[in-house]
């Protein structure tokens, strides 16, 4: 994950740096294709690795987290 999210950042560079020399097309597919990378392949393994192995029940409000919440003080 750690190597994905480096080569999305160096690729969006590259694609500055074409946009800088003139080549301002494929510097906007490069950085274009690097957001879109990003957003729907980094995210979900970004998310899925972070939530595996959590429940959503701990961080969710129910009647028992609030309980708890209220005898422990915090309001």
């Amino acid at each position: 994950m750690k190597i994905l999210g480096i080569l999305i950042l160096i690729a969006i560079g590259v694609g500055f740096y074409f946009r800088l020399t003139g080549e301002v097309l494929t510097g906007d597919r490069i950085i274009g294709i690097s957001v879109l990378v990003s957003a729907f392949i980094l995210m979900p393994v970004f998310l899925y690795v972070r939530w595996k192995g959590k429940r959503l029940k701990d961080y969710t409000l129910s009647e028992e987290n609030m309980k708890k919440m209220r005898d422990r003080g915090i309001d």
